[in-house]
């Protein structure tokens, strides 16, 4: 099977990696002009995965789509441990049917980003499989013995617990990059592997891996490959919503609606880095887009439409950005908004629940229904009528400007909702209970 020649200036081109683990006689552009075995591992933190996970995801799809074989690894056997790097603080260990629940999760969500079938499938593996059995003196004779105390104290995730005043590191995670090491020595010996990436702050595990390889095999040969972690602008760390929310692949903890949303929202200052560094779209399409960014929202468009499609398939994203439109047309009518999305995409906007009744017979009174839901008490009648005789009030997007209007059951949307909106911004939302 032939590779692609240009994978690593793509790599550079998108500002994906930042750091490599070669050796000096045998660079890792070298040795990517033949097929190789690749792998990224993830542990099961929790039962989905999120944004932050996608970058080094989407790079074992780049190397799989590039000619090379890739393997995902699960961590059934990392995740009892925990990965002391990035965290300022000791974690809670999960119970063993915690990590099992998520790690049933994690994997088919795997299974959905890259190519399982084909002529070049991708493998998916669990180092519990190959960790559980094995006895801790063997572990510590046969593998401990090449990792010394002085060098792994070195390392970022280690010395910058140990320097935090108050904090400790336990034994428990101080021997995880023993654990990541022994995955990679492992896939090395049974799976052919010579490369492994992961986000930058996994280059000293990685690093361990390698030199493993090369202790135990006489000289054998491990690279790696890290990619950065990605910063907003003001330092902290991307993959969370507004309100401090990770954004989620499962779509039970951030409905498609929400993830599009995430997308389109991403300042003008992140959205070309955003647009090279996660989605699949030529860099010369990028830079096309980069021309519209200021002027407008193509560029947020792209992004939000590209990474729901790779996310939660083509036909739910082209269903969302259709939504889109109407939701944000304040004259289009939500009719034909699919339910499910209107309650997603209405579902922070000021909500009033009304009985069914209010609404049969001659149905509320318009002046009376706005004072409730936009206004919230009879004391703002008179501005209440303002908006209305101003032609600043709209039900389900069309304009009412008469305060004496009937509003009944005819005007709900779905049977269940009506949509009032003050001017451009102001929006609420009346449940029928």
């Amino acid at each position: 099977m032939s590779v692609d020649p240009n994978l690593l200036d793509d790599l550079e081109g998108r500002g994906l990696i930042h750091q490599i683990a070669e050796p000096k006689d045998a660079p890792l552009r070298k040795l990517l002009e033949e097929p190789q075995v690749i792998y990224a591992g993830f542990d099961p933190t929790s039962s989905s995965l999120h944004i932050g996970n996608l970058i080094p995801l989407f790079g074992l799809r780049r190397f799989q789509q590039a000619g090379h074989k890739v393997i995902v690894l699960a961590g059934g056997a990392t995740g009892m441990i925990g990965d002391p790097s990035g965290k300022s603080s000791e974690r809670t260990l999960m119970t063993k049917e915690v990590l099992q629940a998520n790690l049933a999760g994690v994997k088919q969500q795997l299974s959905a980003f890259l190519d399982f079938e084909g002529d070049n499938p991708a493998l998916l593996v669990d180092n519990l499989d190959w960790t559980e059995n094995l006895g801790l003196l063997d572990f510590l004779r046969d593998i401990g013995k090449h990792f010394f105390v002085n060098v792994m104290v070195k390392k970022d995730s280690v010395k910058d617990r140990l320097d935090r005043e108050g904090e400790g590191l336990s034994f428990t995670e101080f021997s995880y990059s023993l654990l990541q090491g022994f995955d990679f020595f492992w896939l090395h010996q049974n799976h052919g592997c010579k490369v492994q990436i992961g986000g930058s702050d996994q280059y000293g595990n990685i690093v361990a891996g390698t030199d493993l390889i090369r202790r135990k095999t006489e000289g054998e040969r491990g690279y790696g490959l890290t990619m950065p972690l990605l910063l907003k602008p003001d330092g902290t760390k991307f993959g969370k919503s507004a309100e401090g929310q990770n954004i989620w692949v499962d779509p039970g903890k951030t409905s498609p609606w929400a993830f599009r949303q995430f997308w389109f929202n991403q300042p003008d200052d992140m959205v070309i880095t955003l647009l090279k560094r996660f989605t699949f779209l030529p860099l010369s399409e990028i830079s096309k887009l980069e021309e519209t960014v200021g002027k407008g929202r193509e560029a947020q468009r792209a992004l939000a439409v590209h990474m729901t499609g790779l996310v939660h398939g083509e036909e739910t994203a082209t269903q969302v950005e259709k939504a889109a439109e109407v939701f944000f047309n304040p004259k289009a009518d939500l009719r034909e908004m699919p339910v499910e999305l209107l309650e997603d995409a209405f579902s922070e906007a000021p909500t009033t629940e009304l009985a069914r009744s209010e609404l049969e017979g001659e149905g509320k009174n318009w002046l009376d229904l706005v004072v409730e839901v936009a206004w919230g008490g009879a004391n703002k009648r008179g501005q209440a009528r303002k908006d209305i005789q101003g032609n600043a009030m709209s039900l389900n997007g069309q304009k009412l400007t008469d305060p004496d209007a009937a509003i009944t059951t005819e005007h709900l949307v779905h049977d269940r909702y009506l949509v009032l909106r003050k001017g451009k911004k102001s929006q609420f939302l009346v449940k029928l209970q």
